[in-house]
């Protein structure tokens, strides 16, 4: 144990939304992904990250999107407590990234992944079109979720801001009043002593 002084956790001017929001986007993008790995990948069998070749090349590609999904998660978490220890964490912009993230890991994964570059379909044997549909419109609903609470969190912020500028304004207004009276009435009573 070190005999030195626990030193105070450096704090932020305040909230960071930006940060906030990307961190947890990226939380939310690993989130998703383990979901998908986990219960398509693993526990229903109905796909590989990449499907195009050997059964051996389908589960290396599971374990490069697990091992990826592990650094998302272990970053995000890593970004997540220095925002929470400088006390910078914007929570409605976290809220508002985790959904961006989720949202926007499944609707790549349904349009670029499965359409696009065709790595692998959702399942294999039957007619996707329902799958597909449910899949994207459920990032889609996540996405434009996120996208709605960033929104509200943004004005709430410019809101507070102006608040907190009008109310700096009529006090530096109130102090230079009191003060150009305090200055009136010594130059009235000019033998007054001053405090």
């Amino acid at each position: 144990m070190s005999s030195e002084p626990a030193r105070p956790a450096p704090t932020a001017e305040g909230p960071l939304p930006r940060r906030s929001l990307a961190v947890c986007a990226l939380i939310g993008a690993a989130v998703m992904a383990a979901v998908d790995e986990v219960v398509f990948h693993q526990i229903l069998h109905w796909h590989h990250f990449y499907d195009r070749s050997t059964r051996g090349v389908g589960l290396l590609s599971d374990g490069l999107l697990h091992t990826a999904e592990l650094l998302g998660l272990v970053a995000g978490f890593f970004l997540y407590a220095d925002l929470r220890r400088r006390r910078a964490l914007a929570p409605a912009h976290g809220v508002a990234g985790v959904l961006l993230g989720l949202g926007a890991f499944q609707l790549f994964d349904g349009v670029v992944d499965h359409k696009l570059l065709r790595l692998h379909q959702i399942r294999y044997g039957v007619d996707v079109t329902g799958y597909d549909v449910a899949w994207n419109a459920g990032g889609l609903l996540l996405l434009l979720a996120g996208a709605a609470l960033a929104v509200r969190a943004g004005r709430r912020d410019r809101d507070h801001e102006r608040d907190r500028d009008h109310d700096r304004d009529r006090d530096h207004e109130r102090d230079r009043d009191h003060d150009r009276d305090r200055d009136q009435g010594r130059d009235r009573n000019p033998d007054r002593p001053t405090a």
